[in-house]
């Protein structure tokens, strides 16, 4: 029990009881009966009570904290240790800045001090996470009248407290127009960063309420400077920053409306922002458009405009570009040299249909431009795709492309070589090596297989040799990073490791870690909502656990020999016979990890090491090796569309399934698995990695659960069985691209370089990829995609019947779909692209509607490619929708395609 607190006598002990009891309300009284000499002395013992509650988070601690900023607040004579004082992070666990009692205590002081104080205040950033004292320094701008500070932190303090009002108020403009502070500090405004969503946000139901209207009301008033608000606007998104801030200022720029004269006089910031955000170029096009046809810019502007917009990949832009050429040569004739010339610059657009409207355009105007415009616009068109060479040799009159018009008559497909897998490297060799590397595993925001497969066989390792050792050098990271247990709700996690560690510093009972592997005790790492990978990962780290204290073998059998968790069958024999000349048992989660990732292995030698075993774990090895170990699953393509329930919901995120037509793979699952000579089996945690899998509600709803999401550690548990992982994951990547959803398709390089069949669950899961919302999960598909090419392991035939059928079915995207599938030949795999989509165009165009949104541009990539490869061949699809004639994209580019296929 601690020791009474002994508190001086007289006015200086009644002000520090009161502080101790948290007693706010009597700080202003007490303090006033102070001198300066008291208050220096209250001070002192102040500043070791501080210290004493930093870490006193209880409610009474919090409020004694309050009362120890309002007293410390009023003892401080000078503003500076005030100012230090009163913005001191531990005082931050509750908005003490708006507590009548703290501004009674400073509005007490002189007003040069309070003014000093809220200067320095007006400095400080506000606390992350806590409350800050912007609230006082405000009160003290507008009670005293000094100068208003426009530092950063309290321009933002001011804007984010009329933000977060709360309850009945007026409307956002009305509170504006009766603060004296905006005309200083609404300019400032606009220099904050990350506070897009805030400038947009509808503060009320009430029209117009919101940050953006409300300025432009201001402005048109002129209780604001309105041009300097759209100088600083402009130069706000000329500097550039995150998207939602930069559509947010867009949009206060379209609020201010900038008369066509404001924006000539600022023509040049104008054109800057053509370089800028999509949204960004768009307006700036169409404020040029205006401003060229009032007269009120130089011709060259269009120019200027042309050379930034035609390079840029978004078609719509090219579109209206091209558009406003073609306007300023019809109102102008004279203009149509300049013109025809602006719109060349898309003959190397990627789109050939781009470049078919620009060579309309340079078609209708040549003869007005003249003989002189000729040698620019030959050289222009070489880069045109070879269907236009012909006409643009006609138009230009000398022929364009080579002889034969062939492009890459010495074309070769560019795949990546298969790169062999990253070895495992040297075990760990010491115990400060070990911490230094478990402290890295532990900070990184996804620790790799590799580097968590390491540090868990070097924690076993060096527990054998030295335990004493191991645990004084791991003390600091288990001081940095402690094991604080784990919610059963949740899922096991590499970081878990921690636990490991805390067994060998003795801080988890050995008796409870034989409960845990015995199934008579609740698993610290296992809960109702941990998925079958999530368990495998943490039998393992129990089991390591107890072997660190009690069983401590030399080191784990199951650690890969390569990052896509694999064992080398020879290292897997080699570590068993270690164990049998130890005399050493194996762990029975260690031994079904490393025979699920040994790899499968027909050399004479490492069968016959295998068989001169003798333990029971040796002969399951051999045993395992000469049957080929894990049989693979045979896959049954089903069709995944539930339609609506029998239980209605109005809530969409309870029957979003409803709306869902997706392909999906069903096995049947190993059931009790491979059994050894004395009739072993994989552990259950094991087996249930290969339990059958279908589509079903059940399952679709269990993947968008956010806790079950795959980590890379899940596909290092089966090395040599990706089309089974495929199978169970479908419903992620399946995501990515009906529901829109992010990062599954980071897995599926993962996937492409492990082992086993590529079979349709896993080209049904590089079809899902490419058609993914994201860029980067496309990206993660296109590499798989040249993975498997690489390795001639893709099925271009499957692949491609696939997507057909999923974009018929409105489950991917065509746009998507072009996009990732142009990225792939990019890189020069033309002949794997084209094997893909000549499996694909026959079912897009015998189904898919025929005005969707990029179908034009997949057959345009699938001309392309065959053109590239001089495919031949015609396919009755692409011959039939050419004959039907039409002048839509499609017709255009079945009649092109038909062309090549039948030269």
């Amino acid at each position: 029990m601690e020791d009474a607190v002994v508190e001086p006598a007289g006015p200086v002990g009644e002000l520090l009881a009161a502080v101790r009891i948290g007693f706010v309300e009597a700080v202003p009284e007490l303090l006033a009966g102070l001198d300066g000499a008291q208050r220096r002395e209250c001070l002192a013992e102040l500043r070791e009570l501080r210290k004493k509650l930093r870490d006193d988070w209880s409610q009474s601690g919090t409020e004694a904290r309050g009362a120890l900023l309002v007293a410390g607040a009023g003892c401080h004579s000078g503003p500076a240790g005030a100012a230090g004082w009163l913005g001191g992070g531990d005082f931050g666990g509750r908005d003490w800045a708006r507590h009548p009692v703290l501004h009674q205590v400073v509005e007490a002081q002189p007003r040069e001090w309070q003014v000093e104080v809220a200067t320095r205040l007006a400095q400080r950033p506000g606390r992350p996470g806590g409350w800050s004292m912007h609230p006082l320094a405000e009160a003290v701008v507008r009670r005293t009248g000094c100068a208003v500070p426009v530092s950063e932190p309290f321009v933002r303090g001011w804007f984010e407290g009329l933000s977060r009002e709360h309850g009945l108020r007026p409307p956002l403009v009305e509170r504006l127009r009766a603060d004296a502070l905006v005309p200083v500090l609404l300019p400032h405004l606009l220099e904050l960063s990350d506070i897009g969503w805030q400038l947009t946000q509808q503060l009320s139901p009430r029209p117009g309420d919101v940050w953006t209207g409300a300025i432009a009301e201001l402005a048109a008033v002129g209780t604001v400077d309105r041009a300097e608000l759209v100088e600083r606007c402009l130069a706000r998104l000329l500097r550039g920053g995150k998207p939602a801030d930069q559509r947010a200022f867009l949009e206060l720029l379209r609020a201010l409306d900038p008369t066509p004269e404001e924006y000539a006089a600022r023509v040049r910031d104008v054109l800057a922002l053509l370089d800028g955000l999509s949204v960004l170029a768009g307006h700036a096009q169409e404020v040029l458009v205006r401003l060229d046809e009032a007269g009120l810019i130089e011709p060259e502007v269009l120019v200027e405009a042309s050379a930034v917009v035609l390079f840029r990949t978004e078609k719509k832009l090219v579109r209206a570009q091209l558009g406003w050429l073609e306007k300023a040569a019809r109102r102008a004739p004279e203009r149509s040299g300049p013109v025809v010339l602006a719109a060349a610059e898309a003959f190397g657009h990627p789109d050939t249909g781009i470049q078919e409207r620009a060579l309309n355009v340079v078609a209708r105007h040549l003869a007005a431009a003249g003989p002189a415009v000729l040698p620019g616009l030959r050289d222009a068109a070489e880069l045109l795709n070879p269907t236009h060479h012909a006409r643009a040799g006609d138009l230009f009159g000398a022929p364009v492309g080579g002889e034969g018009d062939e492009p890459d008559t010495g074309w070769d497909e560019l795949l990546p070589p298969p790169a062999p897998p990253r070895p495992l490297g040297e075990p760990i060799g010491s115990a400060a090596e070990l911490a230094e590397e478990l402290s890295a595993l532990l900070a990184a925001r996804e620790p790799e297989v590799l580097a968590f497969e390491r540090v868990l066989d070097g924690l076993v390792r060096q527990a054998h040799d030295d335990r004493a050792a191991l645990v004084e050098a791991l003390a600091p990271v288990r001081a940095t990073h402690p094991w604080r247990g784990t919610g059963h709700w949740g899922e096991c996690t590499p970081r878990e490791i921690c636990y490991v560690v805390a067994a060998l510093a003795g801080e988890t009972p050995p008796r409870r870690l034989w409960d845990f592997l015995s199934g008579t005790g609740r698993s610290p790492l296992r809960g109702a909502r941990t998925s079958v990978h999530g368990a495998v990962l943490a039998v393992r780290l129990e089991e390591a656990a107890w072997q660190v204290t009690a069983h401590r073998p030399p080191y784990l059998l199951a650690t890969p020999t390569d990052a896509t968790g694999a064992i080398e069958a020879a290292a897997l024999v080699d570590r068993l016979a270690g164990y049998e000349t130890a005399g050493v048992t194996p762990g029975r989660a260690d031994l079904c990890a490393a025979l699920l990732r040994v790899a499968p292995s027909a050399e004479p030698e490492v069968l016959a090491a295998a068989g001169a075993l003798g333990s029971p774990a040796g002969r399951w090895l051999a045993h395992w090796l000469r049957t080929g170990g894990l049989p693979g699953q045979p896959s049954e393509r089903v069709l995944f569309a539930p339609g609506r329930g029998g239980k209605r919901s109005r809530v969409y995120p309870d029957r979003w399934w409803e709306d869902v037509q997706r392909i999906a793979v069903a096995q049947p699952g190993i059931g009790a698995g491979p059994e050894g000579p004395a009739g072993e089996r994989l552990a259950g945690e094991f087996r249930k990695l290969l339990d059958p899998t279908e589509p079903s509600v059940s399952r679709a709803r269990a993947a968008a659960d956010w806790v079950w999401r795959p980590i890379p550690h899940w596909a290092a548990m089966l090395p040599h069985h990706r089309e089974e992982l495929a199978a169970r994951w479908l419903d992620h990547f399946a995501m990515g691209a009906d529901r829109d959803e992010r990062g599954a398709g980071r897995f599926l390089p993962l996937l492409a370089e492990s082992g086993g069949p590529a079979g349709p669950a896993l080209h049904l899961a590089v079809g899902y990829g490419l058609g993914a919302r994201h860029t980067e999960d496309r990206t993660g598909a296109v590499d798989a995609l040249l993975v498997l090419a690489g390795r001639g392991q893709l099925d271009g035939g499957l692949l491609g019947r696939e997507l057909g059928e999923l974009v018929t079915r409105g489950t991917v995207k065509p746009t998507r779909l072009v996009a990732a599938l142009g990225q792939a030949a990019g890189t020069g795999a033309y002949g794997t692209v084209w094997s893909v989509l000549r499996a694909a165009v026959p079912g897009l165009l015998g189904a898919a509607d025929p005005s969707a949104r990029g179908l034009g541009d997949l057959l345009a990539l699938a001309t392309d490619c065959a053109r590239r490869t001089r495919a031949r061949g015609p396919l009755a699809e692409v011959t039939a929708a050419a004959g039907r004639g039409g002048v839509g994209r499609v017709a255009k580019e079945a009649r092109a395609l038909r062309d090549v296929l039948a030269d």
